[in-house]
């Protein structure tokens, strides 16, 4: 071989690797909502682009496609953009057209797309343990739904930053109905669901343990005889099982955790009571608040260490912090006025993506991941097993 071409041949390939996970592969089962007639542009290339264009800190529609706009050709073509075979150049859609597509896709459809490919991607970089997994809601306050009520979604996060599912919310009802279709089909054997006060019904803790699932569940006044029950339980007598003290935004925080075995719990498959004690003081009014948290598991004495209960106690609340509050601060989600069809939601599915991809690949600090990602247009597709 030649010593040029021997030299070149040494240099990395920026395609994908045979086994990368290629978010465009799963994009190609997602539904076309457009009539055939009016296909100008591939649905893969246009998801893919408002993907990559996400990752790289875009906020709107606008955005989305002044990225695409701004690509170079050879990234058109790699998102799957045709060139014209007269003038040799790749045409880019307007933000209208983005805007009618993505307003127009099935959002149970686009939700299962994104969490599947999330999941492969998490699979391919995991080490054999599976992450606790969280439940939680939030408000798109600035969208509109049927009757005029924001949207309002409930994502299911494993505790290591992946968003697994997501679903939208009747507008006639509310979180608890839609607690096990959301779970519905994932694989959560041996896996600690853990859930805010408004999860903790019976149907649903007896649907977790039927498939192999435990749960760590707060009880609080929504559920008063449970509450009561564990209020009356001998806490004087029960030895502390784990202390920790952690300083940070502003204030310092001593929390203490008891747990007591107890098979008469009125709750299905509760198999141990827990009891969080956490002291706040704020550092600069030195004002001390104290707080008396209580929870069931189905967790077995002896399953787990007090340290990874108390750990995955504070975990559940990753899907607030580490999810739902960067959409609203990096990406600015409650400002966003999006309200046609089922736009809100699937921009809250593109932002759920980028903040997992980024997550899976160690960026603790989401703004800055995305300022990295937007300086090259080869490193959202690259993110995106693209390029």
């Amino acid at each position: 071989m030649p010593s040029g071409l021997e030299e070149l041949a040494r240099i990395p390939s920026p395609q994908p690797l045979p086994d990368a996970v290629c978010l465009v592969r799963f994009l190609a089962g997602l539904p076309d909502p457009r009539d055939r007639r009016g296909r100008r542009f591939p649905l893969t290339a246009l998801v893919a682009a408002a993907a990559a264009g996400v990752l790289a800190g875009a906020r709107s529609l606008t955005a989305i496609a002044e990225w695409t706009a701004d690509a170079p050709p050879w990234a058109l073509r790699a998102l799957g953009f045709t060139v014209d075979p007269f003038t040799r150049s790749v045409a880019v859609p307007h933000a209208t057209t983005v805007m009618r597509l993505l307003g127009r896709l099935d959002g149970d459809a686009f939700d299962n797309v994104i969490c599947t490919f999330l999941q492969a991607r998490a699979h391919s970089r995991q080490n054999g343990e599976i992450p606790p997994v969280a439940v939680d809601g939030k408000q798109l306050r600035g969208s509109r739904a049927d009757g005029g009520k924001a949207v309002w979604l409930l994502a299911a996060m494993d505790h290591a930053g992946t968003v697994i599912a997501q679903r939208q919310i009747d507008a006639k009802s509310n979180e608890t109905p839609a607690f096990i279709p959301l779970l519905d089909g994932l694989p959560l054997e041996n896996t600690v669901v853990t859930a805010d006060a408004a999860h903790p019904q019976h149907a649903n803790g007896q649907w977790l343990r039927n498939h192999g699932a435990h749960y760590i569940a707060v009880v609080k006044g929504n559920h008063p005889g449970l509450l009561r029950q564990l209020r009356k339980l001998p806490w004087h007598d029960i030895g502390l099982d784990h202390k920790d003290r952690t300083r940070g935004r502003g204030r310092l925080e001593v929390r203490h955790l008891k747990t007591v075995a107890f098979r008469h719990l009125d709750y299905p498959g509760a198999r141990q009571a827990l009891r969080v004690m956490r002291w706040r003081m704020d550092l600069t009014s030195k004002k001390i608040t104290i707080e008396r948290l209580y929870f069931v598991t189905s967790l077995p004495p002896g399953a787990a260490t007090a340290e990874q209960i108390a750990g995955w106690i504070r975990g559940h609340w990753k899907i607030e912090n580490q999810l739902h509050h960067v959409r609203d601060t990096t990406f600015t989600e409650d400002a966003s006025t999006t309200r046609t069809g089922s736009l809100p939601r699937v921009m809250a599915s593109l932002r759920n993506l980028a903040i997992s991809v980024f997550r899976q690949d160690d960026h603790t600090n989401i703004a800055a991941a995305c300022r990295h990602t937007a300086r090259d247009p080869q490193r959202p597709l690259t993110a995106l097993g693209i390029r």
